[in-house]
């Protein structure tokens, strides 16, 4: 048990206490506020750096209080902004807030610049913040043109997004074309600045449609960078595609994927610095590139990352440091590491911070010739400045105030009057950032107020303290007195205690301390009094408590509660359990002064409490319920059965017998089935095996059996629980021998020489002999012969072998079961062969047809099936090349084959090399081997495009010349017939001028080209011709030189007063030009677009050339949309299905590499086309798809 007293009144002390006044404080009265003077606060601003939706109205807040209401007016970059001139701005009423309205045609960007407001009344002026006004910006992607990246296969890769700069910056991240976004890993990963960083790259990079977004929050609009592609050459497929188009592999070889040590991608250097904010977040990031993919791990120089504001971001490519503090500077290491080494960079970090406050200036209340002072402490690296103003002027050349000193920090007030009241504003700043904050000084002459309402009447418990309060305001601070009844004397003494607020504390009270109390107020400005009643009530007790109870379960227990009150107060009487509500269960009965618990339970065990509550006071009292169990009943077992017993075996036959048994005790839970299991003594002693199963309810089984088995058996009882052990077996029965019942299974006969036939079987089981002496009668005769059967009988085994058969003939087999009964039913025949050999005869008529320069189609007429001497495997197809065409030099020959299976009589060889010699022969296959080769038929592949010149140098230049040099193609497929020079100039703005085209001969190496401008980059586009067409293209730039002379010539005339006139000239002319252009488009005139696409086309876009059959690439004038479709030629030059009847069946299966269903190498090398750019700019600007990329953000 446990009672406790809690008074009321005890609280009223804490928040008279917490009230007390310290000089001159102004109470939190709603009247007194409406009627004392008071200078303006603000309330309410926007933000100092404030950006706004430049299609939405722009709000600019400054909310204030104060006596007299203030009024407010703004400055705009340091001048009045009279916003009486301006018909889109309006102040809300009572208010100093802005609203400019931009959605009826005004423009955020007139609206820009920094704006401050004041708010003034007779007692002083407030000022806001610097409000910076600046419009979101989330402009389009510069123009660019961008190139495909073609990287090998491990190396690093950066993308870059270089994202539009806006305001404010724009969340980075990279998708595909179908609004995905792209996966990210240790490997592959975006960096701080948008780009995408790969460690090393694979090929399963190679897409086209890497993109990156730009979302801007503000505008929400999302920009998109036009689409880069990626192409990641493999060295494994290069290797092997070039091992199968060249057999000479010194020719051109390429180095398999190398491991190598980390090296930093970003940052560079092996040092760099980073300055933040105190408070601040601090990123630092390290990303390397290495294979196999190097991990990064950081660490503090000279100590520790701080715990628990140190994360890790981006494959912990990213430390995150949050809330910083100067402490937090120091040296940061990252170390990129894999197997074969590191890599490291040092950041040196120092965190600055912009002024935060130490102490901020609190506003004054003071009575005239009091003294105070306003502080104003800040802290800051650098150190904050600290300057005052007064009413928003600065305090020096603000008017005097002979009560105010300024002392750095403080300003301190002597001997203040009522016109010394201002607001005072402090700046603390330095270079990154400023605070301002407004703190008034109040000079108040006010007579004593009293704000506790009159005649309030006071209740407390008698020998508690009582509290009688006498709220007040006055200016100067008025004296308290307080008395006893009307006419009672001035209380003093240690039994009274007078707190600062006005309170009167009566320790305790008892009951003589009921009564009428006055307080009395005054200062030099008058007096005023107030009455209060105190009424000292009887406490609440409760003199019968609960007690401690045992009670057994399902019986009824009651607790009683009994207590003694003041007849003035009302009761209330709460019973809890366990410190929680009564459970909602009718068993639970509560009376006037009980509790009973009807049917008691075992959760009803636990701590039942009485709690009497009444206005002024509250008691408790508890006692336990305890719960025990009834006498206790027997609890019920459940367990598996026990095992039956008493097995007998009656009406025993040859090939059956009855089994009974009786139950063993099922243990509570009824038997559902019986298990009968039976052991062969005779062939398989001990192991016990599956028989049947019958239902729980059944003790005897008619079991069918076998012959020639020595049977035992037993049964296992099964419930719910589990299994019972097993029975004692039955006795022993051995049933009669007989005839088997059946033959051996899974016959075959397969020749293992060509002069044999091998038979085999598998063999019976134990108890499947039905009797001793198991041996087996094995017969066999060649088919479609009229022959008899062989036979021969052998023993218990599972294979007989037939000498001296002919090669590869059918014989019908079959093998028959006896044992010393007889034998076993007849068996049923099998088709087996004896022994294969290699085939005879090579196939015939061996014909070519060469379908294009890589690929060919070859014929041949079957060889006999008797020639074949075996199964047919298929046909093989050895073919190799002779020499190249185009350069009379043979080479080491390496032999390809392909394999076609079965009967066929043709293929495809794709992969050949264009313009070469071949030879191929044929051979059948069987199960033995290859039969002999067909004579060498000799064929030939035409022309094909060669590939791209093994180089091209540009030399020399000159103030009007270039000398180019290039080697001939590695592989000229062909006997060239010329090359094709073209070439283009650059502007300053990498704009293309007009193309030039030159054909060159064949036989030539060199060439000079004149009559080029001076001081200009040109590109060119060179590639070589055989009679088919153009091969791939190399790409190259060049710099004509500009000389130092002329360059100076041209200064000197662009002085001359002639040249001055001769260009006004030239600019009157083009604007006239531009007059009659704009009017006869006005008229009605159509642009020739189509003309001007036609004039400046690139080389590239052109329609299908009716020679060679081949598409040029069409782009359509936006990147973003999709390709149109149509026909194209493959990168590699592979032939489409559609250009051949034979399907993927008509090519053989490769043992030196693998094939596309259209005959090209998988693969196979194609050399780099590098695109040629057109005359013009395309738009980079891309939409923005807010309502599709939302979701994706």
């Amino acid at each position: 048990m446990m009672k406790k007293s809690i008074s009321a009144s005890k609280a009223s002390l804490v928040l008279f206490l917490c009230q007390m006044i310290s000089a001159l404080d102004v109470p939190l009265d709603s009247k007194l506020l409406e009627e004392l003077s008071q200078p303006p606060t603000i309330t309410q601003q926007s933000p100092k750096d404030y950006i706004v939706d430049p299609r939405e109205n722009i709000v600019i807040q400054c909310e204030a209080k104060g006596k007299p209401p203030p009024s407010f007016s703004w400055t705009r970059n340091g001048t009045h902004f009279d916003i009486d001139k301006d018909a889109q701005v309006t102040m809300k009423p009572n208010s100093g807030t802005l609203v400019i309205n931009i959605m009826n045609g005004g423009k955020a960007e007139a609206y820009e610049g920094v704006y401050q407001c004041t708010a003034r009344n007779e007692r002083g002026a407030a000022i806001s913040n610097n409000i910076v006004i600046r419009p979101s910006r989330s402009p389009l992607w510069t123009k660019e043109k961008l190139e495909p990246n073609h990287v090998r296969e491990g190396d690093s890769l950066v993308l870059h997004c270089r994202p539009p700069v806006g305001l404010p910056p724009p969340i980075i991240f990279w998708m595909d074309n179908a609004f995905q976004r792209l996966p990210q890993s240790e490997r592959v990963s975006q960096g701080l600045n948008g780009d995408l960083y790969f460690s090393n790259v694979q090929p399963e990079d190679t897409r086209e449609d890497y993109i990156c977004y730009a979302r801007f929050n503000h505008t929400q609009t999302i920009q998109q960078k036009q689409p880069i592609s990626v192409k990641v050459f493999s060295m494994d497929s290069l290797n092997d595609t070039i091992a199968a188009n060249l057999s000479d592999t010194d020719i051109y070889g390429a180095k398999p994927v190398t491991e190598r040590q980390p090296i930093l991608l970003t940052p560079t250097g092996s040092t760099s610095t980073k300055v933040e904010l105190r408070g601040n977040v601090l990123l630092l990031e390290c990303i390397a590139a290495g294979l196999p993919t190097p991990v990064i791990r950081w660490i503090k120089e000279g100590g520790e990352l701080p715990a628990n504001r140190t994360f890790f971001e981006n494959f912990k490519k990213t430390l995150k440091i949050i809330d910083v503090s100067e402490a937090d500077s120091g040296n940061y290491k990252c170390i990129a590491r894999n197997i074969l080494g590191s890599a490291h960079h040092v950041i040196s970090v120092t965190v600055k911070a912009a002024p935060y406050w130490i102490t901020a200036p609190r506003n004054l209340v003071l009575s005239p010739g009091e003294d105070g002072t306003l502080i104003c402490r800040a802290n800051g690296n650098p150190k904050p400045n600290i300057s005052w103003l007064a009413n928003g002027v600065p305090i020096a050349i603000a008017p005097e105030d002979p009560s105010r000193k300024v002392d750095g920090d403080t300003i301190i007030f002597s001997h203040v009057q009522e016109r010394s009241s201002a607001v005072y504003q402090c700046n603390a700043s330095n270079e990154y950032g400023y605070l301002l904050a407004n703190a008034f000084v109040n000079v108040l002459a006010e007579p004593p107020r009293i704000l506790t309402p009159a005649n309030k009447l006071y209740q407390v418990i008698a020998d508690s303290p009582a509290l009688l309060d006498c709220a007040y305001f006055g200016s100067p601070k008025p004296e308290i007195e307080w008395f006893k009844g009307v006419k009672g004397s001035i209380l003093r003494g240690d039994e009274y205690v007078f707190h600062d607020n006005g309170t009167l504390e009566i320790p305790v009270a008892q009951k003589d301390s009921t009564g009428t109390y006055t307080c009395v107020a005054r200062n030099e400005l008058g007096k005023i009094q107030n009455e209060v009643r105190l009424e000292v009530k009887d406490p609440t007790m409760i003199i019968k408590q609960p007690e401690y109870k045992v009670i057994q379960r399902y019986g009824q227990v009651s607790f009683e509660c009994i207590i003694k009150h003041d007849f003035t107060l009302l009761p209330t009487v709460i019973w809890l359990k366990d410190n929680d509500e009564l459970p909602d269960d009718e068993r639970f009965l509560v009376g006037k002064d009980n509790l009973t618990i009807m049917n008691v339970t075992d959760k009803d065990d636990g701590t039942y409490t009485c709690i009497v509550n009444t206005t002024l006071d509250s008691v408790s009292a508890s006692a336990v319920l305890t719960v025990v169990a009834a006498p206790p009943t027997p609890a019920i077992i459940y367990a598996r059965p026990n095992p039956p017993f008493d097995l007998e075996l009656t009406g025993q036959l040859e090939r059956s017998v009855e089994l009974s048994w009786i139950p063993g005790d099922e243990n509570n839970s009824p038997i559902t089935n019986f298990v009968i299991e039976y052991e062969d003594g005779l062939h398989e002693p001990g192991v016990w095996h599956y028989q049947t199963e019958v239902p729980g309810t059944q003790t005897t089984v008619q079991l069918k059996l076998s012959p020639y088995v020595n049977y035992s058996f037993r049964v296992i009882a099964v419930n719910e629980i589990g299994r019972s052990q097993p029975s004692e077996p039955s006795e022993q029965y051995l049933t009669k021998s007989a005839n088997p019942d059946e033959n051996p299974s899974n016959v075959q006969g397969i020749g293992s020489e060509p002069d044999n036939l091998v038979i085999t079987w598998e063999s019976l089981k134990g108890f499947q002999s039905n009797g001793p002496g198991l041996q087996y009668k094995v017969s066999w005769r060649q088919k479609d012969v009229d022959d008899e059967w062989t036979s021969v009988i052998v023993a218990n085994v599972s294979k007989y072998i037939v000498s001296g058969t002919p090669t590869f003939v059918p014989y019908e087999i079959k093998v028959q079961a006896l044992n010393d009964l007889g034998y076993a039913p007849e068996p049923s025949e099998v088709i087996g062969h004896s022994g294969e050999d290699l085939p005879m005869v090579a196939p015939g008529n061996v014909q070519v047809h060469v379908i294009n320069s890589t690929l060919a189609k070859v014929h041949w007429d079957p060889v006999p099936l008797k020639s074949v001497r075996g199964h047919l495997q298929g046909y093989k197809v050895y073919y190799w090349k002779v020499q190249s065409l185009s350069r009379r030099s043979r080479r080491h020959v390496e032999k390809k084959i392909l394999t076609f299976r079965g009967n066929k009589t043709f293929g495809m060889l794709p992969g050949l090399e264009p313009f070469s010699s071949y030879k191929l022969n044929v051979r059948v296959v069987n199960g033995k081997g290859e039969g002999p080769a067909s004579p060498d038929k000799v064929f030939k592949t035409p022309e094909g495009v060669p590939s791209s010149p093994s180089f091209l140098k540009i030399t020399n230049p000159t103030l009007d010349s270039l000398t180019l040099e290039w080697g001939s193609p590695t592989h000229p497929n062909g006997v060239l017939t010329s090359y094709i020079l073209k070439f283009q100039p650059i502007n300053n703005t990498h704009e293309l001028g007009p193309l030039v085209e030159i054909r060159i001969p064949a036989n030539e190496s060199s060439l000079i080209l004149k009559n080029l401008n001076y001081s200009t980059r040109y590109k060119f586009y060179f590639n070589a011709q055989t009679s088919v067409g153009s091969g791939s293209q190399i790409t190259e730039e060049a710099v004509t030189i500009m000389d130092e002379a002329m360059a100076s010539r041209q200064v000197d005339i662009a002085t001359q007063g002639w040249f001055i006139g001769l260009m006004c000239a030239v600019a009157l002319l083009i604007l006239i030009l531009l007059i009659v252009c704009f009017i006869r488009r006005n008229k009605g005139g159509k642009y020739p677009v189509k003309e001007k696409e036609d004039a400046h086309a690139d080389p590239e876009i052109q329609p299908m050339k009716e020679d060679d059959g081949t598409f040029g690439e069409y782009s359509d004038a936006e990147d973003h949309k999709p390709l149109k479709k149509g026909s194209r030629t493959p990168s590699d030059r592979t032939v489409k299905k559609e250009d051949s009847d034979d399907s993927l069946v008509d090519y053989g299966e490769g043992v030196n590499g693998q094939f596309n269903e259209d005959g090209s190498f998988i693969g196979q090398y194609s050399g780099k086309k590098e695109k040629e750019p057109a005359e013009g700019n395309e738009s980079s600007e891309a939409p923005s798809p807010v309502n599709a990329m939302n979701s994706f953000v």
